[in-house]
């Protein structure tokens, strides 16, 4: 982060580094993964830290900023996860498995130093009623649906998928899956179970695109 010029007869504001910011949103996401934003006080997080309350709000100004900077905090952990997963077999079919396997929640616990899942639930609520938050919600989805669409546009250009595939329309069907089953395993009823999540994904997006998935590693 850039340093920021001192308005006159403004007392500059404390200095964090890169190593403590990350902490410091690392900690804010874990906390409301676990407690729910509405019941996260800024104190809980200042603690779990080791900072002062002061120094985040000055950072992050209120619990609504917080969450989505540590929501893109984690999906920026997630997509460093994907990548360095996907960069292990060049085959498309085998990244969209293993994208659909990262995606379930709970499946791959050694993965998932985060829930991403349910910070989203918490900011899909809000953006619901703020346009603010449904501007950075657009934002991170959009990401999220153009993963899947680059996969799929691999996969047309080794041959591996069908040609004339909208990777974009793909994106987005593929992800809304994702996305629709992943609220039903969080709800932890029993009806949808992680196990379920994948089959149906996997199968879903085999039909979409046009072939059986394979499962990773095979």
């Amino acid at each position: 982060m850039g340093r920021t010029k001192a308005k006159p007869g403004v007392k500059p504001g404390p200095k964090v580094g890169k190593d403590r910011r990350q902490e410091i949103l690392a900690a804010a996401a874990q906390v409301i993964t676990d407690r729910g934003l509405s019941e996260t006080r800024i104190q809980d997080i200042a603690e779990t830290c080791g900072v002062s309350t002061g120094l985040i709000l000055y950072y992050f100004e209120s619990k609504d900023r917080l969450l989505v900077e540590a929501l893109t905090y984690a999906n920026d952990q997630f997509y460093l996860r994907l990548s360095r997963e996907l960069r292990k077999n060049p085959s498309a079919r085998a990244q969209l498995d293993r994208l659909i396997e990262l995606s379930v929640p709970g499946l791959l616990p050694e993965f998932q130093f985060l829930d991403e899942w349910a910070l989203w639930v918490e900011i899909w609520v809000r953006a619901l009623r703020d346009p603010e938050m449904a501007k950075e919600h657009e934002v991170l989805n959009r990401r999220w649906r153009r993963s899947i669409a680059d996969i799929v546009r691999h996969g047309r250009s080794t041959g591996e998928f069908p040609e004339g595939l909208d990777a974009d329309e793909l994106g987005i069907q593929i992800g809304a899956v994702v996305d629709g089953l992943a609220i039903q395993v969080l709800m932890d009823h029993g009806d949808v179970t992680p196990d379920d999540m994948l089959r149906v994904s996997r199968d879903v997006s085999a039909k979409l695109i046009g072939f059986a998935l394979e499962p990773a590693g095979a």
